[in-house]
C-alpha cells in the first residue's frame, strides 16, 4: 500500500513545472521575470523540445548574466507536453493560472500550437512558437505569434529547386498521417501542382511511427518519380532514404525545415546523402553572433542546432527585447512591443506582420560527406 501511495506522488510530481533560473539564482526571489517554455521533452518528438529548451537557455543566461531585464532575473518554467493535443490544453490552462507569466514559447507542432492557443489568446498570454506553420495558427489573435513562416513559404522553395535547378519533373509526395502532415502535404501538393514544369505522381502517407515505408515507396516508384518531397518529422528521413535507395539509388529527396537535424545524419546515413532542404538558419555561416550560439549549444547538447532550434533562441531573444522595449510586464504593452519589433536575431531580421506571422529569407542545405553544407546550384 506504501509503495502505490508512493508511485502515485511521484507521478503526481511530475506533471509539475520545472522551473529554471538560467544563468540566474538557483531559489526563487519573488524578483524575476516569468516565461513559459511548452515542448515535448519526453516521446518521439523530445529530441526537438530539448533542442530548443537548450536554445532558449542560451539566450537566458546571456540576459541575466547582464543583469536581466528591467532589473529583473529571467525565469524560465518549464512544461512537458509530449507534442499531444490534450497535453497542451491541460498545461495552458496551467499556464495562464498563474498570473506572473507574461508568455509562452511553444508548442511544438502547429495542431498542439492549435490546442493550446486559444486559451492564451482568451487570458491575454502572448505566445511565440518558433515551429507552427499551419497557415491558420496565429488566425487565434493578437497575442499569437510565430517566429517561423507558413508552410507554403518551405514549399515554393521545394519547388524552385525541383523545376528550375535540378530540372525534374515526376515528384512524389510522403507525408506523416497527423493534422500537421495532411494539411503539409495538401499544400505542398497544390504547388506542385501549380508548377507548369512539375506533374505530380502520387501522394502517400505514413504512420508517424511506422518506419516500414516500402508500399509507399513501391506506389512512388511505380508511378515513375524522380523526386519524393517527404513532410514529416527528422524520424520519417532516416527509414525513408535507407529504404529508397535499396530499389532507386537515384532518387532525389527533399525535406522541410525540420529535416536540417545531425539525427537525420545518424539515423540515414550514407542513404541520406544529397537530400535538400530550405532553412532560415546556418550553422555553418561566419557571423560572429551566429558562432557564439552553436559553439555554446553544441558544447551543450553534443550537436549543432537545427534551424528550428536557432528560431527558438531567437523567440526567447525577441521575448527579451520585447519587454526591453515597453518598459514594464504589462502584457498588452509587451504584446505590442513584440507586433512593433525589429529583431536583427541570428536566423534573419525579424518583423511581424498584423497577423502575427514573421518573414524569413531562406537559406538552401544539403547533405554532403555527411554533413550539411550550403546547397548551391
Amino acid at each position: 500500500m506504501k509503495k502505490r501511495i508512493f508511485i502515485v506522488i511521484a507521478a503526481l510530481l511530475a506533471a509539475l513545472p520545472v522551473q529554471v533560473f538560467a544563468g540566474g539564482n538557483k531559489e526563487a526571489s519573488g524578483n524575476t521575470i516569468k516565461i513559459a517554455v511548452a515542448f515535448p521533452m519526453t516521446g518521439d518528438n523530445s529530441e526537438y523540445g530539448k533542442s530548443f529548451l537548450t536554445a532558449a537557455q542560451i539566450m537566458v543566461e546571456k540576459y541575466n548574466k547582464s543583469g536581466g531585464v528591467l532589473g529583473k532575473q529571467i525565469e524560465l518554467v518549464v512544461y512537458d507536453d509530449k507534442n499531444q493535443p490534450d497535453e497542451a490544453a491541460s498545461i495552458a490552462q496551467k499556464i495562464v493560472s498563474d498570473k506572473d507569466i507574461i508568455g509562452v514559447l511553444g508548442h511544438f507542432s502547429s495542431g498542439v500550437s492549435m490546442t493550446a492557443s486559444p486559451t492564451y489568446q482568451e487570458n491575454k498570454v502572448i505566445e511565440i512558437s518558433n515551429t507552427a506553420s499551419h497557415p491558420d495558427y496565429s488566425k487565434a489573435g493578437d497575442y499569437i505569434f510565430r517566429n517561423n513562416t507558413v508552410i507554403n513559404a518551405e514549399f515554393n522553395v521545394i519547388v524552385d529547386v525541383l523545376a528550375n535547378d535540378l530540372n525534374l519533373t515526376k515528384v512524389g509526395i510522403i507525408a506523416i498521417k497527423t493534422d500537421w502532415g495532411n494539411t503539409a502535404g495538401s499544400i505542398a501538393a497544390q504547388l506542385i501542382n501549380a508548377n507548369p514544369k512539375l506533374t505530380l505522381v502520387a501522394h502517400e502517407q505514413v504512420l508517424e511511427t511506422s518506419d516500414d515505408h516500402g508500399p509507399a515507396i513501391a506506389k512512388l516508384r511505380a508511378a515513375g518519380a524522380q523526386a519524393v518531397v517527404a513532410v514529416g518529422m527528422y524520424s520519417l528521413y532516416g527509414p525513408l532514404a535507407r529504404q529508397y535507395k535499396e530499389v532507386d539509388p537515384n532518387i532525389q529527396l527533399m525535406g522541410v525545415s525540420n529535416a536540417y537535424t545531425q539525427q537525420i545524419i545518424q539515423l540515414g546515413g550514407r542513404a541520406v546523402e544529397g537530400l535538400i532542404a530550405p532553412v532560415s538558419f546556418f550553422a555553418g555561416s561566419p557571423d560572429p553572433n551566429t558562432k557564439t550560439f552553436v559553439d555554446e549549444f553544441t558544447k551543450r547538447f553534443g550537436m549543432e542546432p537545427s534551424s528550428l532550434a536557432a528560431q527558438a533562441y531567437d523567440s526567447m531573444g525577441i521575448f527579451l527585447e520585447a519587454i526591453k522595449q515597453a518598459g514594464t510586464l504589462d502584457r498588452a504593452k509587451v504584446r505590442d512591443a513584440v507586433n512593433n519589433i525589429n529583431y536583427p536575431g541570428i536566423t534573419g531580421q525579424t518583423t511581424f506582420d498584423a497577423q502575427g506571422d514573421a518573414d524569413k529569407i531562406f537559406q538552401k542545405v544539403i547533405i554532403q560527406d555527411g554533413r550539411f553544407v550550403q546547397y548551391k546550384k
